[in-house]
């Protein structure tokens, strides 16, 4: 890292370009940029919802243990006395004019563990949805990353295009000049010309590149408008303090809230299994009415009150409850599988991670001799070319090669952030 902050700091002064026409965009550095993309982001607000909504179904669950109170009333009138229900059910009870009301109170005693099964698989439910929105944080505050130093890249690209014109017009203006004395030919001209004109183009494709990695960059911050800002130049957090790539894994399967989603989820679909089990078991309550009958036939009271237990144990429904029993085991098993699953791919995730960061280190490095050598070259062509003793199109070689090594300097530096950004996702310790 000590290595990146110098390289940092030796393209500060280049990077300043880019607040060039830039002056009135508010600053922003890389916390700021995350702290907006997680204020604006609506992945972020639809995750906090669905992780609400899932808290909401707790207390649903949860409610079983709670009495159970409805009120009632009955206005009935009749045409006789003697009036019968003649069909609609078994029972056949006279019907007497009356008017009343009451109320209804019914508590569980047990039902051998459902209920309790139940809450817990919606508690595992409503853990699985805040770990899932965890998980787009992390990935909200990737992809802000990503696209931060996409902007920093495509603006030092860009500042690479500029440097490069301006040096190839300085060198149009001294071959012409020299041509004007008949000391270089017009060949010589045109070959300057040609390298100007192409330094012109990979301006063009630069201001493009930077504009559309801003437009990227608004979208990450969960904009749906374009919004400027001038960006701070900096390298983001440090990753855990180990180079083992086994450390890494190890740390990945711990803290990834995808995996810890996952394991909510098997474990509510275990104590899911549990409830529809218990579904076959009886279940106790005690009941209890009490009303008033404010109107009412002779025949019958001014109030009523009773109360009593109330036994429900299923016998036969056709298969019903040992099909959602195994219904539900069957996804648990399921599950399972899912989780081991995932846990392959983050393992190969955070490999493939580490590789990547590991050779955009080296990358950079490369880069950084491939610079040297290309600037050491353009000043030899540009000394021989002055001297008289190389052609035109030795000097142009030279600009083109140091060009593209610029480009590829500025390209890797801001890859290793990118990919350092990766390997802190891929570990679940992106902050």
């Amino acid at each position: 890292m000590k290595q990146i902050h110098l390289i940092l700091a030796m393209f500060q002064a280049a990077a300043g370009s880019m607040a060039q026409g830039t002056n009135t965009w508010p600053l922003l550095n890389l916390e700021q940029a995350q702290a907006l993309a997680l204020k604006h982001h609506p992945q972020i607000a639809a995750a906090n919802y669905r992780a609400l909504a899932a808290q909401e179904a707790v207390t649903e669950t949860r409610a079983g243990y709670f009495p159970q109170a409805n009120v009632y009333a009955d206005a009935v009138g009749a045409n006789s006395e003697g009036t019968r229900v003649m069909a609609g059910g078994l029972n056949n009870p006279s019907v007497y004019d009356r008017g009343a009301g009451g109320i209804q109170i019914n508590q569980l005693i047990t039902d051998f563990g459902r209920t309790a099964n139940l809450t817990a698989s919606s508690k595992y439910q409503s853990q699985a949805a805040s770990q899932n929105a965890n998980t787009t944080r992390e990935q909200v505050l990737l992809d802000a990353d990503t696209a931060y130093f996409n902007v920093l890249a495509a603006h030092a690209v860009l500042n690479v295009a500029h440097q490069t014109l301006d040096t190839r017009q300085v060198v149009l203006d001294q071959v012409t000049a020299l041509a004007t004395n008949k000391l270089r030919s017009e060949l010589d001209v045109s070959f300057a010309q040609v390298e100007v004109q192409q330094a012109q183009l990979l301006v063009e494709n630069a201001q493009n590149n930077a504009d559309a990695a801003m437009a990227s960059f608004s979208t990450a911050l969960g904009y749906s408008e374009l919004h400027q800002y001038q960006l701070v130049e900096e390298a983001p957090p440090e990753n855990p303090g180990t180079n083992d790539v086994e450390d890494l894994i190890q740390l990945a399967l711990a803290d990834r809230p995808e995996l810890l989603s996952l394991r909510d989820e098997r474990d509510a679909a275990s104590r899911f299994a549990k409830g529809e089990r218990d579904a076959r078991l009886p279940m106790i309550e005690a009941v209890g009415v009490a009303g008033d009958a404010p109107a009412h036939d002779p025949h019958l009271p001014d109030d009523y009150a009773a109360g009593g237990f109330q036994l429900d144990l299923p016998i036969f429904a056709g298969g019903l409850y040992v099909s959602r029993q195994r219904e539900a085991e069957l996804q648990a098993q399921a599950d399972e599988k899912l989780l081991a699953s995932a846990e392959n791919n983050v393992i190969r995730d955070v490999r493939i991670s580490w590789l990547d960061y590991n050779n955009a280190k080296e990358q950079l490095h490369t880069t950084e001799q491939l610079l040297q050598t290309a600037e050491e070259a353009y000043t030899l062509a540009q000394a021989r070319y002055q001297t008289g003793i190389s052609s035109i199109v030795e000097l142009s070689e030279a600009q083109l090669n140091l060009t593209s090594a610029q480009i590829a300097d500025a390209n890797a530096r801001y890859n290793v952030f990118i990919q350092q950004a990766n390997v802190a996702y891929q570990i679940g310790a992106l902050h």
